[in-house]
């Protein structure tokens, strides 16, 4: 190989770290945009939330209320990279109908919500929407569940580990967005080039509450090996409920499902087989 071929396969290579670097964002996320006048239509009872960061930053969400005469508390609901909580909306019901409220937000260029974004703001914009939650909306820590889905998993994971919720549940989490990518470009320094690193694995071990993390046997985008791997970080206080046959997109569709999340919510969930963790490399 003659020397000049060398320096331009070197070339190509340091402009496709570059490239990636400055494009990533395109491929994290995902956003549905919504005009400020749109509006939000349900046939169950809601209202728009709108939380100010500051005069060029804004978190748009939706509070949906439990019609159950038991009102058990509030989730706080971080959804998938796409769509908007427009889009979002349906699964509320999974909640709303066990006696909790939902407050569902979209994350900074998603929906209504405003401003540039970053792990560190981001971060910042759960614990804004927990505090108000908290002390405003007075709901007690004690009744605050956050439900992390997809990529909403890692900020919930931060939010509850530097609070003290009731409990933690992770629907298809990942151990860290850079392992995850890593899977898709071995050939790049990935650890590097991420500017959003989210580090599920980091925070998961310094929850203090319950954990919950729910995950398809056949999810091929995040394998269910990084659920294990994410239960082995805080082993005493994690179960792990797999959904068998379950992929990334299609939990909703299993009654297994639905079944798991009505007794994680009404703290029946002590008669979770033991044996599932042992036989699939991870003892509870």
């Amino acid at each position: 190989m003659s020397y000049q071929t060398i320096i331009i396969i070197i070339l190509v290579y340091l402009g496709i770290n570059i490239l990636v670097y400055f494009i990533q964002e395109f491929f994290i996320f995902k956003p549905e945009k919504l005009s400020e006048d749109f509006e939000f239509k349900y046939e169950f009872p809601f209202e728009e939330l709108n939380f100010t960061i500051s005069e060029k930053e804004k978190i748009n969400g939706l509070r949906f209320f439990t019609e159950e005469k038991e009102k058990h508390g509030v989730v706080i609901y971080f959804h998938g990279n796409t769509r908007s909580i427009k889009g979002w909306a349906k699964y509320s019901r999974d909640f709303t109908n066990h006696g909790y409220d939902v407050i569902m937000i979209d994350y900074r260029g998603f929906g209504k919500s405003k401003g540039k974004r970053s792990e560190t703001a981001m971060k910042k914009d759960a614990q804004h929407v927990y505090n108000k939650m908290k002390f405003e909306l007075k709901y007690p820590e004690n009744k605050i569940i956050i439900y992390g889905r997809s990529l909403g998993s890692g900020f919930a994971a931060k939010l509850a580990s530097s609070n003290r919720p009731k409990m933690l549940i992770l629907d298809a989490p990942y151990y860290s967005l850079s392992q995850l990518t890593n899977r898709f470009l071995p050939f790049l320094p990935v650890s590097i080039l991420l500017r959003f690193k989210v580090r599920t694995d980091q925070w998961l071990k310094y929850c203090r509450c319950p954990i919950f993390i729910i995950h398809g046997t056949k999810d091929s985008l995040i394998p269910m090996s990084s659920s294990v791997r994410l239960a082995k970080t805080a082993p005493l206080n994690t179960h792990l409920v797999p959904i068998y046959g379950g992929g990334h997109n299609d939990l909703p569709s299993f009654p297994e499902y639905h079944r798991a999340l009505k007794d994680i919510l009404l703290d029946q969930y002590d008669h979770f087989d033991k044996q599932i963790f042992g036989d699939m490399g991870f003892n509870a």
